[in-house]
């Protein structure tokens, strides 16, 4: 997109009132646009294939995001033994919450009165089945390949995310993320997806996240880990579709709003958090401008998303 069609209309309000739009209308499952092996979010298990329920779904989804865990599965040190497994020296563990009731005698209660029940909650520790070795099959995600669908890069976007001086690098590995550690992102190759669009929309995401360090913007986000893990993911999705929008590549905001639904609700509140975010997801796009610039030349036509 030209600069001068950029500046017709405010692109961050466009974006961020679509999307909002895109998730009071309803969305589906969010699904990424790449092939190959990482394991979508379903519900985390426990080692008897019973599902995890409330508080502790959200906990563990964030745990396996920011761990990179594949498997479903998250047990006991002692059940992984039971299993023949054994924890890989130097794990560490996750925190989840049981819940339940006990019963206590009522003073001066008739005989044929039921006994009062209190309820309580404990914390124990679980690790998930990637962090530990010697379990069955079973307990691992069956990796399926990458696929290479013949996807061309644009070399003029190309050239845009160059700019950015953000350090990228492309394996086969499956998976796109930042590493703050390193300060570097990671995508797999643009073969494997679906669309040049979709894979510069993921790339802006990721690129979204490198702006927090603490060299470029110094983003940080308030309460506990979960919540501000779900925080970023929504900072880093709107500035992507910004960023997609003002570069001329056709959106597909059902899959960003479904996207954002999900950690909206891991933050348990209402679709004005995207409102709170819009401002830091402005902030990165505008850091990304200032950095790459517009594109060098008006793109002939949008790339399709």
């Amino acid at each position: 997109m030209a600069k001068a069609t950029a500046e017709k209309f405010n692109v961050y309000n466009y974006v961020t009132q679509t999307i909002i739009a895109a998730i009071e209308a309803g969305t589906g499952p969010w699904e990424k646009s790449w092939t190959g092996a990482v394991q979508q979010l379903g519900m985390p298990l426990r080692a008897n294939g019973e599902a995890y329920r409330g508080i502790n779904v959200l906990m563990l989804w964030v745990e396996a995001h920011l761990k990179g865990h594949r498997s479903a599965y998250w047990m006991t040190y002692k059940q992984a033994q039971e299993l023949g497994g054994q924890v890989r020296k130097g794990e560490k563990s996750a925190t989840v919450v049981k819940y339940g009731t006990f019963e206590v005698d009522r003073e001066n209660a008739s005989a044929d009165s039921d006994p009062e029940k209190r309820a309580y909650a404990r914390a124990y520790r679980v690790f998930n089945a990637d962090q530990i070795d010697g379990l069955p099959s079973r307990f691992h995600a069956q990796a399926q390949p990458p696929r290479d669908l013949g996807t061309q890069s644009d070399p003029m976007v190309q050239a845009w995310f160059d700019r950015l001086g953000i350090a990228i690098d492309t394996t086969d590995e499956p998976a796109a993320y930042y590493t703050p550690a390193t300060d570097r992102v990671h995508m797999p190759p643009i073969g494997t997806f679906q669309t040049a669009g979709k894979y510069f929309g993921t790339l802006a995401h990721e690129c979204a996240h490198a702006t927090k360090a603490g060299h470029r913007l110094n983003r940080q986000h308030p309460g506990l880990s979960q919540e501000r893990y779900a925080r970023e993911e929504v900072v880093a999705e709107l500035a992507a579709a910004m960023v997609a929008t003002r570069l001329g590549i056709q959106t597909e905001y059902d899959q960003n709003a479904a996207y954002l639904a999900h950690w909206i609700g891991v933050m348990k509140e209402d679709n004005r958090a995207i409102v709170k975010a819009a401002s830091q997801a402005q902030a990165a796009c505008d850091w990304m401008f200032v950095q790459a610039g517009e594109l060098d030349q008006p793109h002939p036509a949008q790339i399709a998303a």
